[in-house]
């Protein structure tokens, strides 16, 4: 089956309060808990066409909220990005975030009650694996008392050492960027004591070898050692260096939480060869399990799959590329080229989507402006492949993400480092019923068009396991075709057979043909001397009769006026 992933972060998921304080206090500006996603919230979202559900930022990672009283240690705000802090600058591997739990000393069995919840709806559970670095205040308060902490053994006397957890700045004391401004003052700094004491420094996340990093670096977080000297260029994976073994151990505690995968955070960064050693071993124990990186250097996609990795970002691909043509700057042409990229071979391991935490919401006015406009892009990124599919919770109810809320700023992004909340969900969570009785006409066509539009992804074979076949090409000079703004191509199994079509600009054509080429026509298992239905299975829109011949000779009258069209094609009984 296709899986059809939903990206929920949980801190804004749940929350009630509607306060927006500027770099307001979960206090303040309220925080979603991990029992607000109940059996209710579980069967709507189930009832989307969700298989997995991707719960974002369940990790313990360093925040400036004080939780000193439950045995943890606090973390300095001048290396914390926002009040609520990066869900990216894992604190404790080995624990989730006390945010969002009723009861702080009982968080990890609030998360073991969340999976077993989301399995009874019939879903599964996929959670973040954060490989490349971790918060430069880590420090592990439940780890089991065999493992050793990160870089509790280093020789920090050294840049590098293969059995080193980090990399060391040797003789050099961290610098906080000097325009970084914790808490939000831009006149007073009160929470930027200068305090923080870090010697010798450490390297930063993304691959920052100073000790002073830049306020646009990752500097709140640590580079991880995997054997790479980055001085020489020269690697040591033999014997298994020591952040390996540990991260090793990190998978499978969690694996034995009853999860069904993770989303690996920049999975690019650590060696391929940590991966062809870990993935393995993870899978051997648990094979169920998938891993879902976040790649976006084309060129390492073969290696990538080969070391075991289930799907990968399709984000310098597709995403990109539906990106410029909706906002204008490319036409549905670059598909063409796209699928001779260095995807070719590896479509089904690529997911695809519209909207996550790191990118703007399509809806934004950074982006395209309004929802709606995502629903031909949409469309395409569910039905072009075979592989997952992915939209990013408030997306299907046309969040927009205005204003800035602290650090993130205003930037179209629903941002991860803030207490904050999210008008469109609250609007259809409507205070826990999740009946969407608070969202506009609007709003709830948008959620129906997700609803069938996902459900199609794995009630029809030919978009879960069928084949592709390009119409476009064939008919670039078609009466009515645009092949700038329209693109049109086939999916189809033994027993389904879809035309799907899409137009950017929404405009309603009534001289559209498309006609089908023959060598497709024939893959299709069609027939010239066949009647055959043709009827609109996305919308309750076009409903024909036509021969095979006249689908290649005069081709399909696509008369609509809607922006998406999943066409299936059905014999008549004589």
């Amino acid at each position: 089956m296709k899986t059809v992933i939903y990206q929920l972060f949980v801190r804004l998921f749940g929350n009630r309060n509607v306060n927006n304080k500027f770099y307001g206090s979960l206090y303040e500006n309220g925080c979603g808990k991990f029992n607000d996603v109940s059996d209710t919230a579980l069967a709507e979202i189930k009832r989307l066409g969700v298989t997995h559900i991707w719960f974002t930022g369940i990790i313990e990672h360093a925040t400036m909220t004080d939780y000193s009283v439950f045995g943890i240690s606090r973390d300095d705000p001048d290396v914390v990005k926002g009040k609520a802090g990066s869900p990216y600058a894992i604190k404790d591997y080995y624990d989730v975030d006390p945010d969002l739990a009723e009861a702080p000393d009982r968080r990890m069995k609030e998360f073991e009650n969340l999976v077993e919840r989301t399995h009874r709806a019939g879903l599964k559970v996929i959670i973040d694996f954060v490989p490349n670095h971790l918060a430069r205040t880590y420090k592990s308060d439940s780890k089991p008392r065999s493992v050793r902490d990160f870089g509790e053994d280093d020789n920090t006397d050294v840049f590098f050492d293969k059995n080193n957890n980090f990399y060391y700045i040797t003789g050099e004391k961290f610098v906080v960027p000097e325009n970084y401004n914790p808490g939000g003052d831009s006149f007073f700094h009160p929470m930027k004591d200068g305090k923080f004491f870090e010697y010798p420094a450490k390297a930063s996340g993304n691959d920052i070898f100073t000790a002073a990093p830049n306020i646009d670096d990752w500097f709140e977080t640590i580079k991880l050692n995997y054997g790479i000297d980055f001085s020489t260029g020269s690697t040591h994976f033999d014997p298994i260096p020591d952040t390996w073994n540990k991260m090793l151990d990190i998978l499978l505690f969690w694996a034995g939480k009853n999860i069904d995968g993770w989303r690996c955070d920049m999975c690019e960064m650590p060696p391929v060869e940590f991966w062809r050693h870990a993935i393995p071993k993870v899978k051997k124990c648990f094979p169920h399990l998938v891993f879902i990186g976040e790649a976006y250097s084309p060129s390492n996609y073969g290696e990538l799959v080969s070391a075991g990795f289930d799907c990968l970002y399709d984000k310098s691909g597709l995403y990109d590329l539906l990106k410029a043509v909706a906002t204008g700057n490319a036409g549905f042409d670059g598909i063409q080229r796209y699928l001779k990229s260095e995807i070719a071979g590896l479509e089904k391991y690529m997911l695809t989507f519209l909207e996550n935490h790191d990118e703007q919401r399509f809806a934004s006015e950074q982006f395209a402006g309004s929802p709606e406009k995502a629903i031909p892009f949409m469309t395409l990124a569910a039905t072009i492949h075979s592989s997952p599919v992915m939209i990013y919770f408030g997306q299907e109810v046309g969040a927009k993400a205005s204003g800035a809320t602290g650090f993130s700023g205003d930037d179209g992004k629903t941002s991860i480092f803030d207490y904050t909340y999210i008008p469109e969900i609250q609007q259809w969570a409507n205070g826990g019923k999740f009946d969407g009785s608070l969202l506009n006409k609007n709003q709830k066509a948008l959620r129906n068009f997700y609803v069938r539009l996902l459900n199609l992804c794995n009630s029809e074979s030919a978009i879960y396991e069928g084949k592709f076949g390009d119409l476009s090409e064939h008919n670039r000079n078609s009466r009515g075709f645009n092949f700038w703004l329209n693109y049109a191509f086939t999916r189809y199994s033994d027993d389904c057979r879809l035309i799907i079509f899409i137009t950017a600009d929404c405009q309603y054509n009534p001289d559209l043909y498309l006609r089908i080429p023959e060598k497709i026509f024939t893959d299709m298992k069609l027939h010239k001397d066949l009647e055959y239905r043709i009827k609109d299975i996305l919308y309750s829109g076009i409903e024909l009769s036509i021969s095979g011949k006249s689908m290649i000779d005069d081709g399909i009258h696509v008369c609509t006026d809607k922006p998406a069209t999943i066409l299936k094609i059905d014999r008549l009984e004589p």
